[in-house]
């Protein structure tokens, strides 16, 4: 075991303690939670050297590292999401490659992703962001406009719609993130009780290093973590062609 893969080891050991004691504080069986580890600025050679240490999701927000790091196999046989902001014209690059697209957040880009997904002849596996604060410097459907995104994705033949992700405002207090994934788990039990043709509420990813315990308590079954395995990341990035 080399140094990285042994310090990546030991911080997803810790990642997956905190889980735990957060799914016990819930009552919430442990295996219901899945850990993504976010490799967002990573090189293939760190993401390589994640493999087998209990992670069970990749995730990338940016389309050139996810395109590179898939073409050099530096995810092997691990499943791969794409969690960032999706424009239009990249599109094309992530239907197919990911496994799951975490960030629908418009009918615009649901209409790009079925488009593509034809073109394929596939079946793409998508959540819808939600907005749940509202922020204009964040995508995602409004929460009263979720119902009808959902609507129209599950009467797309290319399109199955596993779930909702959000990515809430930063609040300083334990108690107000706390409401903010609360407000989330209500509107996906909303969803779950509907009858939808295809659709299914299976995954509700929220919480990220610093919030996932009470993400976990609020009923994330996928937690998207990235300083807490990779360490911190080097900023700025270049801005993606």
């Amino acid at each position: 075991m080399n140094e990285l893969h042994e310090q990546l080891a030991q911080r997803t050991a810790q990642v997956h303690c905190r889980m735990d004691e957060a799914c016990r504080a819930a009552g919430r069986d442990p295996a219901s939670v899945q850990l993504c580890a976010a490799s967002k600025t990573q090189t293939s050679g760190a993401v390589r050297a994640a493999w087998n240490i209990g992670i069970d999701v990749f995730g990338e927000n940016r389309v050139q590292e996810l395109v590179e790091k898939r073409a050099a196999g530096a995810y092997g046989s691990t499943p791969l999401h794409f969690i960032g902001h999706l424009q239009t014209n990249k599109v094309r690059q992530v239907v197919g490659a990911a496994d799951l697209i975490e960030s629908v957040d418009s009918e615009h880009l649901l209409l790009a992703v079925q488009k593509e997904a034809a073109r394929q002849n596939i079946v793409q596996p998508v959540l819808l962001q939600v907005n749940i604060g509202g922020e204009a410097s964040k995508g995602g459907v409004a929460p009263d406009g979720l119902m009808a995104l959902l609507e129209q994705a599950d009467g797309m033949e290319n399109i199955l719609v596993k779930g909702l992700m959000c990515i809430p405002p930063k609040e300083t207090e334990p108690a107000a993130q706390r409401r903010w994934f609360a407000a989330m788990r209500s509107l996906f039990n909303e969803a779950a009780a509907h009858s939808w043709q295809k659709a299914r509420m299976e995954i509700l990813s929220m919480g990220m290093s610093g919030d996932f315990e009470v993400a976990i308590q609020e009923g994330a079954t996928l937690v998207r973590v990235g300083t807490a395995i990779f360490g911190p990341r080097a900023y700025p990035l270049p801005a993606e062609p």
